[in-house]
């Protein structure tokens, strides 16, 4: 379907299921209160009850102000299978992290089927659990991602902003056909474990059009995430697109027919990465296209890493048998922070293959030569390639 149509069908998706519900069930009729004060979650999961409940089309409502919620949790399945959550205020997180800092979720909806959110704020106040982490305290609780959908289906993300999670902000977890569209996603660049969108063990996943700025990868995609599909997206702060890391356990799902186009990255750690741990897996990557990507003073614009082993830990002096294979990087320009722009650090066991690199024009600091670094790396170049290849 072309990019136009598509959207085109959202806008009629968003207006049938927002104006032409059968019912509306706003929080506040169920006790809410938008004083950012008074704990609101039994409000919130009575009106989600209802609408679960009806056999026609609902919209659970959330007016303007802010509502204080600790976790919620939204399951499904429903008697019907059109249900908008509209937002038009804030959810905000309990500030004492450890209300939520170990239950994984904040905001889960869990084996629903076509269901619709849009617009709204989540404000998971994470300062202090980030503090919690970075002062080296092993009390800290590992944090709560704030929108997760797992075991899901069809299911729409539209003009959703999150800001300041404790964890990840967005996760996707054993889906079909889910759509994020239009989202903002913010937090400090030095805020820990913050990832903008995960995906993984989903298939048919798209990120459209959204601007994420975070301390840790803009989107991830971990093991098992086949058929996805990201464009339009502006990340920074943040440690770039990342695939992986991969290859944790000896026993992993791969990760296929990724598609990443039309990206900017501005300050970021990363920009287009693949990250593999070094140890021993049957996990792959195959059918990858990097597309149109912008890079403004971007540490590694370019980077594929098989030899990941954060700490030194559980994997030092292996090989990683993650198997990289048909990646292609086309239209890649902008600048590097680091003289190194290009670089290419594979398993020595099972080298990448098949990688493709069509005008590639990445500059050192805006006017210097950057080179490139490879290797058990192999493939081929055309057009404009700098720096210099090192296949």
């Amino acid at each position: 379907m072309a990019f136009h149509r598509f959207l085109a069908l959202v806008t009629i998706v968003l207006f049938t299921a927002t104006t032409v519900s059968a019912g509306t069930y706003n929080v506040k009729s169920y006790g809410a209160k938008p004083n950012g004060k008074t704990d609101s979650s039994k409000a919130f999961m009575a009106a989600w009850s209802s609408a679960c409940g009806s056999t026609k089309a609902a919209t659970v409502y959330v007016p303007k102000g802010r509502f204080l919620v600790g976790g919620l949790r939204f399951n499904g399945p429903c008697r019907n299978g059109a249900i908008t959550v509209r937002i038009d205020g804030t959810l905000v997180a309990p500030s004492n992290y450890f209300v939520l800092g170990n239950a994984k979720f904040w905001v889960l909806f869990h084996g629903v089927q076509g269901v619709t959110i849009v617009g709204g704020t989540l404000d998971a106040q994470g300062a202090g659990l980030w503090a919690c982490k970075t002062s080296g305290s092993r009390k800290c609780p590992d944090g709560a991602t704030s929108l997760a959908i797992s075991n899901s289906n069809n299911v729409i993300v539209y003009g959703l902003s999150s800001i300041n999670s404790q964890m990840f902000h967005i996760a996707v977890n054993g889906c079909r056909n889910v759509r994020i569209l239009g989202v903002n996603v913010m937090a400090p660049w030095n805020s820990p474990n913050t990832d903008g969108i995960h995906v993984q063990l989903s298939t048919g996943v798209t990120i459209l059009n959204s601007k994420i700025g975070t301390g840790d990868d803009c989107v991830s995609i971990g093991p098992g995430a086949t058929n996805l599909w990201i464009e339009g997206v502006a990340c920074g702060p943040g440690h770039g697109i990342s695939i992986g890391s991969l290859g944790k356990d000896l026993k992993e799902q791969g990760v296929s027919n990724v598609t990443v186009k039309r990206v900017t990255f501005k300050g970021t750690e990363n920009g287009l990465r693949i990250k593999a741990w070094a140890k021993p897996s049957n996990g792959f990557v195959n059918g990858v296209l990097f597309q149109n990507a912008i890079m403004t003073n971007v540490e590694n614009p370019i980077v594929i890493d098989e030899n990941y082993c954060p700490g030194d830990k559980n994997c030092p002096r292996q090989v990683s048998g993650v198997k990289i294979s048909n990646v292609r990087y086309q239209d890649v320009h902008g600048t590097s922070a680091t003289k190194v722009a290009v670089k290419f650090d594979c398993s020595k066991k099972y080298p990448c293959r098949g990688i493709k690199m069509q005008d590639v024009n990445l500059s050192f600091k805006n006017q210097l030569p950057a080179s490139a670094y490879c290797v058990n790396a192999a493939g081929t170049t055309s057009g404009v390639m700098k720096p210099t290849s090192c296949f």
